[in-house]
């Protein structure tokens, strides 16, 4: 029931109506002399405060640019060499940087590639590049080491129209050069680009790629120019104190353009942080997950970034290539990052043998992988691009369950030694039987003596082209979970090895695993087509597992059963 509006009520009403009225009043005339006080001490914190873009930021010119590389190339001759690589529509050159120590042998180098694909609006991931470059020239022990393991292929400015004319993304034709102008303008499965007398630029990107089969290419972005409308960007020299958020590895549009191992990017942001920068790490500090097809429903729950192609992956694609990307908020913080980088094809990575970008293990099956053959660099190089086109053919296999003192790995490069393969031991030791190359019943007394109960399998693709020979080698990985076992028997196709980096099999520990390569060369692969890589080894360590009740429990159930 509502209450009955009184004469005393209404008065009371009315009064604290009229109270309200004088305490807005009051109020709608304090605050601004408050406000105004507040302003004050505003202005002033803001005025103590640096104002970088008061100051104007010196903007390279076409001229400067290229005398600049003239002036490298004939200061350093032994180092430095610069090619030109393209022409833009508008008739601007596109060069390159070759740096390298030319008085060391190349075959053992190892091949990075460095572009600022977004260098047209993105000022700060060309001129980071630049003074890369200029540590690269130096005399740091760094740099030295730097020039004479690698063969470093630097394109500061790949897009000059936009660099130097419009800071935008795309070239005079609206395609830009790190996307390619998005997946319509690629034929993914010849990898062709659609357009090439649309954007030499990108065109010119490619045929590097191509010609050099690079190991590695981290492409450098930074803070921009783009966010500005053209009627905004004035003299363009208000870019001075422009930041952003640094990352590493990968770009916020694309989930794919990263390096396949992680630790890569860790080390790399280590040497950034040492120096006093920071970096966000997309998924893992945003705490979310990958997002992928089946899990479009949660979308909105999942990490922004998208899996897509970009015309860096055509080099993964082609050459299994090492991608990433780089976004450069301090350009110092960029040189850091990319002189760790050096470091790392400079050394040994983790697990690894030879020195050099982790970049030659071409397929995997359960711990086992199919890998580059090859001494030199360009050995294994060689070896890399070849099996990396031919590796979806390859069927692979091994006993299981696995077991600890022994290890096995079956690989078929063939259809028809695919053919072979079988699920039941019996069946494929059967198969096997008739080929002179194998030793049969060596192998048959190796399979028996183990408790393996099948053959796991894991079959190509099928090739509706011709199969041909493997000109450049093929090795062979197999991981032991033990620091010093005692390698007993390691047998090809039943027949024993030896010790060889080129035709038998070394071994070392790294990483947790001692590491067996069984390496085979040229002169085998080109006439072999399956290989059965059997290792016996002793773990000299005990290791158990299993779990029993406490002994209370297991005393209880023997007098409950007594």
């Amino acid at each position: 029931m509502m209450p009955t509006l009184t004469q005393e009520n209404a008065t009371q009403s009315k009064y604290h109506r009229i109270l309200l009225l004088l305490i807005l009043s009051v109020c709608a005339v304090s605050p601004p002399a408050l406000h105004a006080e507040e302003q004050k001490t505003l202005q002033q914190k803001l005025a103590a405060l640096p104002q970088p873009w008061q100051n104007k930021l010196h903007r390279l010119t076409l001229k400067e640019y290229t005398e600049t590389l003239k002036y490298w190339e004939e200061t350093y001759p032994d180092w430095v060499q610069v090619d030109r690589i393209g022409v833009t529509l508008e008739g601007i050159p596109i060069p390159m940087l070759k740096i390298t120590d030319q008085k060391v042998d190349d075959q053992q180098k190892q091949i990075c590639l460095m572009t600022a694909l977004h260098g047209g609006p993105e000022r700060s991931g060309t001129t980071a590049v630049l003074h890369f470059i200029e540590w690269l020239t130096s005399n740091d022990p760094a740099a030295k080491e730097t020039r004479e393991n690698q063969l470093l292929l630097i394109i500061p400015i790949i897009n000059p129209y936009a660099y130097f004319e419009t800071d935008r993304f795309g070239n005079s034709q609206k395609i830009d050069p790190y996307t390619g102008g998005g997946t319509n303008n690629w034929d993914l499965k010849t990898l062709q680009f659609k357009h090439p007398e649309k954007s030499p630029e990108v065109m010119a990107v490619l045929s590097v790629m191509d010609q050099f089969q690079p190991d590695v290419h981290v492409d450098v972005h930074g803070t921009g120019l783009q966010e500005y409308a053209p009627d905004q960007l004035g003299s363009r020299e208000r870019y001075r104190g422009q930041t952003m958020f640094e990352v590493t590895g990968s770009a916020y549009s694309n989930v794919s353009l990263r390096p396949w191992d992680w630790r890569i990017t860790e080390a790399i942001n280590e040497a950034g942080t040492d120096a006093g920068y920071g970096y966000d790490r997309f998924e893992a500090d945003a705490q979310r997950l990958y997002w992928g097809q089946a899990l479009t429903a949660l979308s909105k729950k999942l990490w922004l970034g998208r899996p897509n192609f970009y015309t860096a992956h055509y080099g993964y694609a082609r050459y299994h290539t090492m991608v990433m990307a780089l976004e450069v908020g301090w350009e110092q913080s960029g040189v850091a990052r990319l002189k760790a980088l050096m470091n790392i094809g400079n050394k040994k990575w983790k697990g690894e043998y030879f020195p050099g970008y982790p970049v030659n293990r071409l397929q995997g099956y359960i711990g086992h992988f199919v890998s580059a053959w090859g001494t030199t660099a360009k050995a294994r190089r060689q070896s890399r691009v070849e099996l990396w086109q031919k590796q979806p053919y390859f069927s692979q296999a091994l006993l299981y369950p696995q077991t600890a003192g022994r290890e096995t790995y079956f690989i078929a490069t063939s259809a028809k030694s695919a053919a072979l393969l079988s699920a039941d031991t019996s069946e494929f030791l059967e198969n096997i039987q008739p080929i002179p190359s194998v030793d049969q019943s060596a192998l048959k007394a190796i399979f028996e003596a183990g408790p393996e109960m099948k053959i796991a399998l894991s079959k190509g693709s099928s090739s509706t082209k011709e199969e041909t020979p493997l000109e450049n080698g093929i090795s062979f990985q197999l991981r032991i979970p033990y620091r010093n076992p005692d390698l007993v028997d390691i047998r090809l196709n039943g027949h024993l090895l030896e010790k060889s980096a080129t035709d038998g099999f070394l071994a070392w520990y790294g990483d947790g695993f001692t590491h067996v390569q069984v390496n085979i060369p040229p002169e085998i692969s080109k006439v072999n087509d399956l290989y059965i890589i059997t290792c016996l080894y002793n773990p000299q360590e005990q290791r158990s597992y299993g779990w029993k009740p406490p002994q209370v429990v297991r005393e209880r159930i023997k007098q409950n059963t007594d």
